[in-house]
């Protein structure tokens, strides 16, 4: 409401000086307007102030979401695919470059004939739309070819991490009832030792030196023979039609099988090229992403494929690699996610962090503490640091440079336009909190609370196209939100958005804890935690204290040489942070276990606590401003017995 009386002031002043302009209107007139618009004026005057000072950046991204949002409808309206854009890619620019790996550049050509040859080779064998097969493969041209020769036929492919073994590997191949494998020959140990579950499921080994003797298929074998020419299909898939299934991290349990249809693939391929402002025949990206994952498979080749800008893949991140490959391949756009950053801000100095010709790196989890140190060390022109998910509809972006943001929503839009919202969450269980008309409550301005995305189906960025297992999709979405009938998608994340309407990431609601009636957020503590102890690797999380209210927190730090400066932790973290959210517990670990995207996991650490008699790492206690003493048996006795102060 507030939003649109300061447009109907803004409107009002303007007409008034337009009438100033005119000599038809009287002084008297011209006063009595004045009198009338003055207190308006100074009611919503702050409301006037960010509207005026977020104008530029509004009309900015207005002006390229726009662009945005034409080009997705006419994919609806012309029943669009992935395969049908790039098809016409290829027909009309068969030698420009697509992807280049390891020194080899693959044209459109090549990345079309490849992916013929492999939707040959799956009609041949009987397949046909509708049926799924799995993809387990490291990054190199031929995955992405792979999937899309499959699409070619409508057969949805699922991206499989390839860091998953046994029982996780087992549990993604069936919830998603593939009928084949495809598979990289380095990671055919992993299909060994799973074959005795995977019963009816066909495996198609890619790069056999030799010929297969283990019941398996020799795909490039196979290829050779088949033709280069994209076979035709009784019924041809549509911008509706699934894609791919991309699994979520399973940071938390067994990962879910999002469902990725063309529709979904172009929004995020046609919102990264307008949103970042890329140029064709100018720019180069470098992609070093697992491409299972989204960012990866999704934003880093969505406009090699569509819209003809070369992507540089990389088949594993490498922080000595990193800007070396930029140099060598005049990268101009980069790619990061998870601790990357940190990873490459932490390494020794050297010319090639200055002399590359990256303007802009584009990915999710640049934390605030190291923002500044790392684009000033580095050179970076602009980070577009991105919030989203493999499932949900609640993305956001933050093209501005605006330092810690992960997005913003435009100030001069009314609430009730937001496709974004941050509810009030109950602290301890997350259950969203409503009031007495039943509806959830709107977090104020720099008040945490939980993202949700407002769903509204057949619009492509607002859907929720959700997960292969239904219970698990009806878990993520709210009914009956701000009005009677509407739904929105639970990010489950907490987020503050201040008034500029820019969104900061404050943690996972299974992370956050509360201590001392206080509620910590986990990342926040991580990030001064690793900023203070020289950037290493570090986890925080909650543990369990008998006798105590809440949660302690406790860090795990990688010191592999016990280089930690105890004292000088203690010091930093007295500094940086409130007496409630500095850890209690250190636990020294030599290596802490990370997902395939770079993500921490803590579940474990979190389950052990701090008990040294179960624990082979040492473990440390703080109490009040005192420096960290290693936990013994006896003094693991005096905390758990209420005699330690904590």
């Amino acid at each position: 409401m507030e939003v649109r009386f300061a447009l109907l002031v803004l409107a009002i002043l303007g007409s008034l000086m337009a009438a100033g302009l005119n000599s038809r209107f009287s002084f008297i007139v011209q006063l009595g307007f004045a009198a009338a618009i003055l207190p308006l004026i100074w009611t919503y005057q702050r409301r006037i102030y960010i509207i005026l000072r977020t104008l530029p950046r509004d009309v900015k991204f207005l002006y390229r979401y726009i662009r945005a949002d034409r080009e997705t409808r006419q994919f609806m309206k012309n029943d669009s695919t992935v395969m049908k854009l790039f098809k016409e890619r290829a027909r009309s620019y068969p030698n420009k470059q697509c992807f280049i790996y390891e020194d080899r550049v693959w044209t459109n050509a090549d990345i079309d004939k490849y992916s013929n040859r492999i939707a040959s080779v799956f009609k041949n064998a009987g397949y046909v739309k509708g049926n799924a097969v799995a993809l387990f493969m490291s990054n190199k041209p031929e995955y992405i070819a792979t999937w899309l020769g499959l699409g070619k036929l409508g057969i949805v492919t699922a991206l499989i991490n390839t860091n998953l073994r046994m029982q996780s590997l087992v549990h993604c191949l069936t919830i998603a009832k593939v009928k084949a494998v495809i598979y990289a020959d380095e990671l055919a140990f992993a299909i060994d030792d799973i074959i005795d579950s995977l019963p009816g499921i066909e495996r198609y080994k890619q790069g056999c030196d030799n010929p297969c003797t283990d019941g398996a298929f020799d795909l490039n074998n196979i290829m050779a023979k088949a033709s280069d020419q994209q076979p035709l299909v009784d019924k041809e898939p549509g911008y509706k039609d699934n894609l791919l299934y991309i699994y979520t991290s399973g940071t938390t349990g067994l990962p879910k099988a999002a469902l990725f249809p063309n529709s979904r693939y172009l929004l995020v391929q046609t919102a990264t090229y307008h949103m970042l402002g890329l140029k064709q025949n100018a720019d180069i990206i470098y992609n070093p992403i697992p491409l299972y994952h989204m960012s990866g498979g999704i934003v880093g080749t969505g406009c090699a494929l569509i819209k003809g800008i070369p992507s540089v893949l990389r088949t594993k991140f490498s922080v000595t690699a990193y800007w070396t490959d930029c140099i060598k391949y005049n990268c101009t756009i980069s790619q990061y996610i998870g601790e990357m950053c940190r990873y490459l801000l932490s390494a020794p100095p050297r010319p090639e962090d200055r002399t590359h010709s990256v303007r802009l790196m584009v990915g999710n989890g640049m934390r605030p503490q190291i923002w500044r140190n790392f684009v000033n060390r580095f050179k970076i022109e602009q980070v577009n640091e991105v919030y989203g998910s493999s499932e949900g509809n609640a993305n956001i972006i933050n093209v501005d440079n605006t330092v810690g943001a992960v997005g913003f929503v435009p100030s001069i839009l009314p609430k009730a336009l937001h496709p974004v919202a941050i509810i009030r969450v109950n602290p301890e269980t997350c259950e969203p909190i409503r009031g007495p008309d039943g509806y959830c409550l709107r977090a104020e301005p720099n008040e945490p609370g939980m993202l949700i995305g407002l769903i509204k189906q057949g619009n492509a960025s607002r859907e929720f196209n959700g997960y292969l297992d239904k219970e698990a999709s009806k878990k993520k979405t709210i009914d009956n939100v701000f009005l009677q009938g509407d739904k929105a998608f639970l990010t489950g994340d907490i987020l503050v958005q201040d008034e500029y309407g820019y969104f900061y990431f404050k943690d996972r609601t299974g992370d956050t804890f509360r201590w001392k009636g206080e509620n910590v957020a986990t990342a926040e503590v991580e990030g001064v935690v690793s900023n203070v102890a020289g950037y290493r690797d570090t986890t925080v999380y909650g543990v369990q204290v008998p006798g105590m209210e809440g949660r302690a927190g406790m860090a795990a730090i990688v010191d592999p040489d016990s280089l930690l400066d105890f004292k000088a932790l203690a010091e930093g973290l007295d500094k940086s942070l409130p007496s409630y959210a500095r850890p209690i517990f250190l636990r020294i670990v030599k290596e802490l276990e990370l997902t395939g995207t770079f993500k921490l996991k803590k579940i474990n650490l979190q389950n052990e606590g701090f008990d040294p008699n179960k624990i082979q790492d040492k473990v440390y206690f703080r109490s009040g401003n005192k420096e960290y003493v290693e936990v013994t048996p006896e003094l693991y006795e005096e905390i758990i017995s209420g005699t330690a102060k904590l």
